[in-house]
């Protein structure tokens, strides 16, 4: 049997169980997302390439195309199916309540050490960290309650100096807006062209345990209430939800000085003080609040 007749008896299969008459999940979105991102964190090799959870209910479910593999959860019990698993039936993993359990201490269930707080972020969106690597993902497009502050990862401030000074570089690798159409006169500023560039931040005073992290996010925004007030005006044609999507992946390393590189902000976390790249020139920020990445 061919590798395509496979998949498809693969994907027949588990629709005809999503689609079966079962009770409706129980779990909030943030414990199946948790579960989800720490799998791919934990075992990139059967979850690869980062996927979207998928809601039919009673199931909620990822699918990973590279392996074959189904990821679901339903009515607080998690399955897998394809892969090692085989693909005639679902393979009952344990409660969803036991797994966050066992979770909970390799730093994958929400509390994340390389963030100061994230009590605070959108409903909708999900950060986990797994060793020296965060993930920030959205399940769907979700609202900016504020939109000033987008720094959902903000590091935690220290308590002493330490002399460590970070770089932070986020490369966008994928950037994609829909509901809003762009045809402006040559000179005029797009909007939306601040979400597709690369940009780098630098801390001084940082933590340790900061050199080496890498934060991977896949967020989308809607940004309907921010842009609809565009309509009307020449060269811009609305047609909501005003969507935007990123794909970004941030690196530190540690470097000498912050000053000496091309950040285009610099923040001490141990002081509060920040300063901001202008013209190669770096500018102290008053009362400026810590930069996160």
């Amino acid at each position: 049997m061919n590798k395509c007749m496979k998949s498809f008896i693969s994907t027949a299969g588990f629709l005809g169980l999503l689609l079966s008459s079962n009770p409706a999940i129980s779990a909030t979105t943030s414990q199946i997302e948790t579960l989800f991102n720490w799998a791919e964190n934990t075992f990139p090799e059967l979850f690869p390439d980062h996927q979207i959870t998928q809601m039919i209910d009673p199931w909620a479910f990822r699918y990973y195309p590279a392996t074959g593999i189904y990821a679901g959860v339903k009515n607080d019990e998690v399955f897998v199916l394809g892969g090692p698993w085989g693909t005639d039936n679902p393979t009952f993993i344990d409660a969803l309540p036991n797994l966050l359990t066992q979770i909970e201490g390799t730093g994958g269930n929400g509390s994340v050490p390389a963030c100061n707080d994230t009590s605070t972020i959108p409903q909708g969106m999900v950060v986990t960290q797994s060793g020296d690597v965060v993930n920030i993902t959205t399940n769907g497009c979700i609202k900016i309650p504020d939109p000033e502050n987008t720094n959902f990862c903000e590091p935690p401030a220290s308590l002493q100096a330490t002399g460590i000074s970070i770089l932070s570089t986020n490369n966008v690798n994928s950037f994609q807006t829909t509901g809003i159409t762009l045809s402006l006169p040559p000179g005029v500023p797009d909007p939306l062209s601040v979400f597709a560039q690369n940009s780098s931040s630098c801390i001084i005073n940082a933590q340790e345990e900061l050199t080496n992290l890498v934060v991977n996010s896949n967020i989308c925004f809607d940004m309907t209430d921010q842009y609809s007030s565009l309509s009307g005006l020449p060269g811009i044609t609305i047609n909501p939800p005003v969507t935007v999507t990123t794909v970004t992946s941030s690196v530190n390393q540690r470097v000498a000085d912050c000053f000496a590189t091309n950040a285009a902000f610099i923040t001490d976390i141990y002081t509060g003080e920040s300063w901001t790249n202008v013209n190669g020139n770096f500018v102290p920020i008053p009362n400026a609040a810590g930069s996160g990445f």
